[in-house]
């Protein structure tokens, strides 16, 4: 028997706050139940020099049995609104809320489940970390999950998308939908119009972002 989980990623932090040090350690992360399920942790990945940050909600399938974000589907979505727009996706960081994935069995299926709140605040001080070390100017907050997470519970898709947010967590903040919104939708018109909406969104906030340069 394990002990029980503490609800709280903070016991796990490493004494050394470095991108190298917070990724090791967060493999052995017990802040909660999540990780009995899941393959394993799933952590940032990018530059520590990054500007641009994308918050995502949490891993799914195929990122938690690859070990890296936003590979699958839904990262291929997200990978092509950004090569639309001429961002490197290797110039950027990207991560999720959640470290965990969080699914429920169906036959031998494994389908998605929305983390709870709980567990959403458990693994925070790991998105604290990535935030504090990395100072993008932008952050997109990919998802309502996300935009809970770090704007606050009164946040909504339908009022917050596709405009800059006033907001601690960097001088330019942007939300919009999860990229998996686009799989989601009913037919190729739907697709279509789900995928152009969100490259518009990453653009308002990446041309904010050069427009700073200047």
């Amino acid at each position: 028997m394990h002990e029980p989980e503490p609800n709280d990623a903070r016991p796990f932090l490493p004494e050394r706050r470095s991108l190298k040090a917070l990724r090791e350690a967060a493999l052995g992360c017990r802040g909660c139940h999540l990780w009995q399920g899941a393959t394993q942790t799933v952590f940032g990945e990018g530059l520590r020099r990054a500007r641009l940050m994308l918050v995502g909600e949490m891993a799914g399938d195929r990122e938690d049995r690859a070990g890296a974000p936003f590979v699958g589907p839904a990262g291929r979505e997200l990978d092509r609104a950004l090569a639309q727009l001429g961002i490197d996706r290797r110039e950027a960081y990207v991560t999720n809320v959640v470290k965990h994935f969080k699914f429920e069995m169906r036959g031998k299926r494994r389908i998605h489940k929305k983390p709870g709140r709980l567990e959403v605040a458990a693994c925070r001080p790991w998105l604290d970390e990535e935030l504090a070390l990395i100072r993008p100017q932008a952050v997109a907050l990919l998802g309502a999950t996300a935009g809970h997470a770090l704007i606050g519970p009164d946040f909504t898709l339908r009022t917050g998308r596709g405009h800059l947010l006033d907001s601690d967590l960097a001088p330019l903040v942007l939300a919009t939908i999860h990229p998996s919104a686009i799989l989601r939708a009913p037919d190729d018109h739907a697709r279509h119009e789900e995928r152009r909406a969100f490259t518009a969104d990453i653009g308002t906030l990446w041309r904010a972002l050069v427009q700073d340069d200047d």
